[in-house]
């Protein structure tokens, strides 16, 4: 009878427990990993948890397209991280899809509306001096700003001399009538003519105005004060276009909401400080005074500069023009007064904040200033009801694949689906801790293509149980006993099944590295299976194959153990034979 070669074989053959038991310790390595670390399920994409998905699309601006690149890409992607993760998120997932989209999606718990603002302004943030304002639609001023509680000189957190004062959205002075407010935005545009005029724009400078300009900047001032009176801020369709295409270092229209809910309309004036110029901001509850919620801004060392001058120039004027305006995506989110020159590099607005409104806020002014203008091109919210539904249609597609595997294994390989079978259960263990484990650890989250990634694992797990299966038999086809074929077939069982398992992760890899969103769900899942397949299967499966072949139900062939050499039409033993003697030559003799 052949026997084995000796050397490895015959030591992997002798020894196949050490591999039986190094996969097993693994195994439980990992559950006692799972249940220490609270993450026993794997976390869940939006698609199958719910939640909301929102693609923003780059907008190149005009004569700059070579802007929307990887690197700047790469910034917006991080400072919309911040965002989300400003509002509380902890498991959202943004990333880039092609050259100019950003995906974003938040699981459930996060309203749907707060994140699309939050995430989907995205233009850049200023700091802009209020020349007029009052309530839009209502014909007249703004009621006049509530009176200052106390002086901020009193407030005990060192910071005194530099807190403006939140005051109320659109506040105006009573004097600020439309003829006043018409003075202002003249003046301002003269000003603006005049080579010292301010502007904080990068690059963006205001021209000198030549000789006998005058005239020209009356006429801008008419034009802006009626544009000014026909505004209508409660007109969506006038909102969303007030202030397009003017430059930070021009005079500007605004819009926002005060805090009785109406709409409020500005005039501004160039911008002053951009929002590059903050460093970070964050909201504070104020319990020692009384002041509430408030958001304290740091700013860098060029902005700390820009902003003691603005203040310094408005803490000179009256209201409505001692404010400045903080204006994002052209809303104004907050106009807050000022009553002394901020130089210290850290300012407070104080008013009416809620916890929410503060937050907002600071995450705004911390996150406004994106290096590109995105648009929102669509927003899905998916239902946890939806997501379960599509989850409990993927699992029972799952059991539906694995239940044909094994009928197919039981029908064809009987006693030897034990083993196959097995084999999956480890594999299946194996994938379940991993992800779960993956989760809290770089961010993997299990969608619905994920999950049809581990369905089409089954099947090339199942593939190279059937390639080992298959050349053990024709070992005994070949008239070879049990234990000699399962060591005589693994050699080239081994070899097929590393090529298929190297194809398939090539394609994994391929498509995870080119696609973006879901599909990488699909590719990873992939990826991850296959590795695990070659675990699987060269420290489980042949080492408890090689267990079973000392078993007399598979040694001696029994009909139901699926390596019955009769039924596999084996040809008889081969047998060592000793070659014939050399016929003696009788002379010789």
């Amino acid at each position: 009878m052949a026997t084995p070669k000796k050397g490895r074989s015959a030591s992997a053959q002798s020894k196949p427990g050490r591999s039986l038991a190094l996969i097993l310790i693994a195994l439980v390595a990992l559950t006692g990993g799972m249940f220490a670390s609270g993450h026993t399920k794997p976390r869940l994409g939006i698609d199958l948890a719910g939640g909301t998905s929102i693609t923003l699309r780059a907008v190149p601006e005009a004569g700059n397209e070579a802007a929307i690149n990887k690197t700047n890409m790469d910034t917006a992607v991080s400072i919309m991280e911040r965002r989300v993760n400003g509002l509380g998120v902890s498991e959202s997932e943004v990333q880039t899809q092609g050259r100019d989209n950003i995906v974003v999606n938040i699981p459930k718990g996060t309203n749907s509306e707060q994140a699309r603002k939050q995430v989907g302004t995205t233009a850049k943030l200023y700091f802009r001096p209020v020349l007029a304002t009052e309530v839009s639609g209502g014909g007249a001023p703004a009621s006049p700003s509530p009176s200052p509680t106390g002086n901020p000189s009193d407030k005990p957190s060192g910071k005194a001399t530099d807190k403006p004062e939140a005051t109320d959205k659109g506040s105006a002075s009573p004097s600020a009538t439309p003829t006043t407010q018409g003075r202002a935005v003249t003046d301002a545009l003269k000003a603006d003519a005049t080579p010292s005029a301010s502007a904080s724009d990068k690059g963006d400078k205001a021209s000198p105005s030549p000789s006998g300009s005058g005239g020209t900047a009356e006429a801008d001032a008419s034009a802006l004060q009626a544009k000014y009176a026909k505004l209508d801020c409660t007109d969506e369709k006038t909102r969303s276009t007030v202030g397009d295409g003017v430059k930070a270092s021009d005079p500007t229209l605004a819009c926002g909401k005060n805090s009785q809910g109406q709409w409020q309309k500005y005039v501004l004036g160039p911008a002053e400080v951009d929002g590059t110029d903050v460093d970070k901001a964050q909201a504070t509850l104020d319990t020692q005074t009384g002041a509430g919620w408030t958001v304290q801004m740091d700013f860098t060392d060029g902005g700390a500069k820009k902003f003691g001058d603005i203040t310094g120039k408005l803490a000179q004027n009256q209201p409505p023009q001692n404010q400045f305006a903080i204006v994002l995506d052209g809303d104004v989110v907050s106009d807050p007064s000022v009553r002394q020159a901020l130089t210290g590099g850290n300012a407070e607005i104080s008013g009416n904040f809620n916890q929410q409104s503060a937050q907002d806020l600071s995450n705004m002014l911390s996150y406004g200033a994106l290096p590109l203008t995105f648009k929102v091109d669509s927003m899905t919210t998916v239902t946890a009801a939806l997501g379960g539904d599509q989850l409990q249609a993927g699992l029972i597609a799952g059991a539906i694949g694995l239940a044909l595997v094994v009928i197919y294994l039981l029908a064809y390989y009987r006693g030897l689906s034990f083993i196959a079978i097995l084999s999956l259960l480890v594999s299946a263990a194996l994938t379940y801790t991993l992800m779960a484990l993956l989760g809290p650890a770089i961010g993997f989250a299990l969608n619905l293509p994920a999950v049809c990634g581990a369905i089409v694992a089954i099947g090339i797990t199942a593939d190279s149980f059937i390639v080992y299966f298959e050349r053990v038999r024709d070992e005994i086809r070949e008239g070879r006993s049990l234990r000699p074929a399962v060591e005589r077939a693994w050699p080239r069982a081994r070899r097929t099944i590393l090529v298929s398992d190297f194809v398939s992760f090539l394609a994994a890899a391929v498509l995870f590295l080119v696609t973006v969103g879901k599909v990488q769900g699909f590719a990873f899942t992939l990826g991850l299976t296959t590795l695990l397949d070659v675990v699987v299967v060269f420290l489980f499966t042949k080492p408890l194959l090689t267990l079973m072949a000392r078993r007399p139900f598979f040694a001696n062939g029994h009909k139901w153990s699926g390596l019955d050499p009769k039924s596999l039409g084996a040809q008889p033993p081969l047998r060592r034979t000793r070659r014939p003697a050399a016929p003696v030559d009788p002379k010789e003799a």
